[in-house]
């Protein structure tokens, strides 16, 4: 695992985009008609999943609708190395750049077994075999800690998770997440409560799998959760809560 970027390579692929929110950002109040995917739960009743504008993939792992202080949000609950995914399937992304927040809490993370690593967004599509994780991390017991970090799957650069020191998790407070997936650059970009880490990213070349082109697909399906992939974890079962989830062709802020 490859786990360094230069200052210049991390500077080219945040470009125009890196730093603060920008001036035309949407606030995630409600779900426009522009975007292409919307999901708030304040609509959405009480229990299991009880909708058609998405779909659930679930091992050892439930998705609940609850109730929080400012509205209605998911439950998302796992044991040991089970998942439990909010499906998103058959989008048309216009043009090249794909763009996702959400806001999360997650109340703990792994700290066994040692290079435990986790997904909680995935991104596949057509044009390459490659399965983005644009948000996911590891524990490093090295360091030790557990670090976000950019990572992939299923295609040539192998199954990879690039944890980065400077980007450390932070649980049980409610955070913001966004992403970028542009395939005309060839990139992928990762921001937290609206601040760019410039570590978190990935490109062609600069990535942490194989020394082969790391290559995006042209995404038509997200799934959006937790997922853990090994066992004998601690703790034994994971807990995380998501809501003002958003997908568009544009950046929309926190």
């Amino acid at each position: 695992m490859r786990n360094l970027f230069t200052a210049v390579v991390a500077a080219a692929l945040l470009g125009a985009t890196a730093g603060s929110v920008p001036a035309d950002a949407a606030k995630p109040a409600s779900c426009g008609r522009d975007l292409l995917f919307c999901e708030t739960f304040d609509r959405q009743p009480l229990g299991g999943p009880a909708t058609t504008d998405w779909g659930v993939d679930t091992r050892n792992g439930t998705l609940t609708v609850e109730r929080a202080r400012h509205g209605r949000v998911l439950h998302v609950n796992t044991v040991d190395n089970g998942r439990a995914f909010l499906r998103i399937d058959d989008l048309t992304v216009p043009g090249d750049r794909l763009y996702g927040r959400m806001r999360l809490r997650v109340d703990a993370f792994p700290t066994a077994p040692d290079w435990a690593h986790f997904t909680l967004v995935e991104a596949t599509g057509t044009g390459s075999s490659e399965v983005v994780r644009p948000i996911g991390g590891q524990y490093a017991p090295t360091v030790p800690g557990v670090f976000w970090g950019v990572g992939a799957d299923g295609g040539p650069t192998g199954d990879w998770t690039n944890w980065r020191e400077s980007a450390p998790v932070t649980e049980d407070r409610w955070q913001c997440f966004e992403w970028r997936l542009d395939r005309a650059g060839n990139q992928v970009a990762v921001w937290i409560d609206e601040v760019a880490n410039p570590e978190l990213t990935a490109s062609t070349t600069e990535h942490g799998g194989a020394d082969v082109p790391f290559v995006l697909p042209a995404v038509d399906t997200v799934k959006v959760g937790w997922q853990l992939y090994q066992a004998g974890t601690t703790p034994g079962t994971f807990d995380l809560w998501i809501d003002d989830l958003a997908l568009s062709t544009r950046r929309l802020g926190c």
